[in-house]
């Protein structure tokens, strides 16, 4: 292949005996729920943030800005530090809550690191949803993140480890699915609390947030924990009986003995964080940082976090907007299946090059649609049909995401972890990714207002040097069991010069540091 990067055909593996099973595909679809309290919190933000009784409360300055004439440049209606503080303040809650999440996950298992999630959501929650003044917002956002960072860093992890190798990239996805729908679900709520008399429709969208921190936290109640995670632990016959129960099979031999090598390897490291910075996890690392921050920008949290103050600010009425965002979140929800059905027979890369291509076309199209209309200056009255072609255009742009960034941003990390570094190096993809998510929530309106049009040009840029990325350094994981992942990086053109002995920890443990 072009550049050298290896396919999956390059590196030989096992076909560990088992077949997918009801428990397997049950615990998956109850642990994935972790990403129904992401998604539902980022379509719910960028709705209640276009709500007027919501900004005449807690946002006046933001208010009346936006009831200025359309003279005013739409670029900067919205850009205010208090606004974007509350916007993002969950995202920097989550990137510290991620790294405490991983000694929980560590030493407690994936199912405790999940439950936990579960109950400070859902007290950020009802903070939010109950908020008299700012303070109680912004403190019920950060309750939001730890909740947020507690499953993000743990919910990959688990299905990675339950799902066949066969399997996983279908299984894994559904965390992602499940973010699409809770977006989808708050964008629809959004629209019709929006409708409510007397203005307190907004404390209904954020308060329903509790209802997905309920679902994850029952359902870690009644989950297992995985052979993995128990084996990490020293519980060698749970892990054991757990893995013929998720296999369907009592042949689990072959297996098990890779898991139980794993588990040894990650004994006998005592820092896991400063094994990771060692010279033969490069590749890992390498990964567990671009890929997060590669996922932030291609745009995609400007346009789902910020759909209906972004349709507002070009030129939208306040439901028009809010029905175009539920939309834009029905398309996302849609195109994660095309994910579901080919990641496992097309693999990661070809999904990833399709998708970011796409991604890149429609960040120009889009970025020259609005400065054909808006210019420099801001200022314009955009008609119907002119309307409609932009939100095409967006929605070209989040269904590539939707099969592309989105799911596989969130899979490949989790599947190429050696287990001994496993808890730190997803601690790190959520550190990155909250890191960029609160960094372009921070500064996206600021931004907005200072590169107007170009904004989307720059995003398109960022798509571009992803694709090559992809192209040059990923190799393809489709197929490959989890605790042998470790063997594609010593087959890589590039990668192998970093590990030892094709890439097998089993074999060499030396550093080569």
């Amino acid at each position: 292949m072009a550049g050298g990067a290896m396919t999956d055909t390059d590196c030989a593996h096992k076909n560990y005996p088992g077949k997918m099973t009801i428990f397997v595909f049950l615990a998956c679809l109850v642990a994935s729920s972790g990403g129904l309290i992401f998604g539902y919190d980022i379509g719910i933000s960028g709705g209640v943030t276009s709500m007027d009784p919501f900004l005449i409360k807690f946002f006046p300055s933001v208010y009346a800005k936006e009831k200025e004439t359309v003279e005013t440049n739409q670029y900067c209606k919205f850009d205010s530090e208090l606004l974007t503080l509350f916007t993002s303040s969950l995202y920097l809650a989550a990137l510290i809550a991620s790294l405490f999440a991983s000694v929980i996950t560590r030493k407690c298992g994936r199912r405790m690191t999940m439950l936990g999630g579960g109950v400070i959501f859902l007290v950020g929650a009802i903070l939010n949803g109950a908020a008299a003044n700012v303070a109680m917002l912004i403190i019920g956002r950060i309750l939001l993140g730890i909740g947020v960072g507690f499953s993000n860093q743990a919910v990959p992890l688990y299905l990675s480890e339950m799902a066949p190798a066969r399997m996983r990239g279908m299984l894994n996805i559904s965390f992602q699915l499940m973010i699409t729908v809770g977006i989808l679900a708050a964008n629809l709520i959004n629209y019709f609390t929006d409708k409510i008399a007397g203005g307190w429709g907004w404390r209904i969208s954020l308060g329903l947030a509790a209802v997905p921190a309920f679902i994850m936290a029952g359902g870690s109640l009644f989950l297992p924990d995985t052979p993995n995670s128990l084996l990490a632990r020293g519980k060698e016959d749970e892990a054991r009986a757990m893995l013929r129960r998720i296999r369907g099979t009592n042949d689990v031999g072959p297996e098990y003995e890779d898991l139980v090598a794993a588990s040894e390897a990650s004994k006998a490291i005592e820092n896991p964080w400063s094994t990771f910075l060692e010279r033969r996890y490069r590749p890992q690392l390498v990964m567990s940082v671009l890929i997060p921050t590669l996922q932030q920008l291609t745009g995609i949290n400007v346009v789902m976090f910020y759909a209906p103050v972004l349709f507002k600010t070009i030129g939208f009425g306040g439901t028009a907007s809010l029905m175009s965002a539920v939309i834009t979140g029905l398309v996302n929800m849609v195109a994660t299946f095309v994910s579901i059905a080919t990641v496992d027979r097309l693999g990661r890369r070809k999904l990833l090059l399709q998708g970011g291509i796409q991604m890149i076309v429609a960040q120009f199209v889009l970025g020259t649609l609005i400065a054909i209309k808006f210019g420099t200056a801001g200022v314009a009255n955009i008609s119907r049909g002119y309307a409609i072609v932009v939100v095409l255009c967006i929605c070209v742009f989040v269904s590539a995401f939707a099969w592309s960034w989105g799911p596989l941003g969130w899979l490949v990390p989790s599947e190429i972890f050696p287990l001994e570094i496993r808890s730190a190096a997803q601690s790190v993809v959520v550190v990155f990714n909250m890191a960029f998510t609160f960094i372009i929530a921070q500064i996206f309106l600021m931004m907005l207002c200072h590169l107007k049009f170009g904004l989307f040009y720059f995003f398109g840029a960022c798509e571009f040097i992803m694709t090559a990325f992809v192209f040059f350094f990923l190799p393809e994981t489709k197929g490959i069991p989890i605790e042998e992942m470790d063997r594609i990086w010593g087959k890589h053109w590039y990668w192998r010069r970093f590990v030892d002995g094709g890439g097998n920890r089993k074999v060499e443990m030396a550093s080569t540091v």
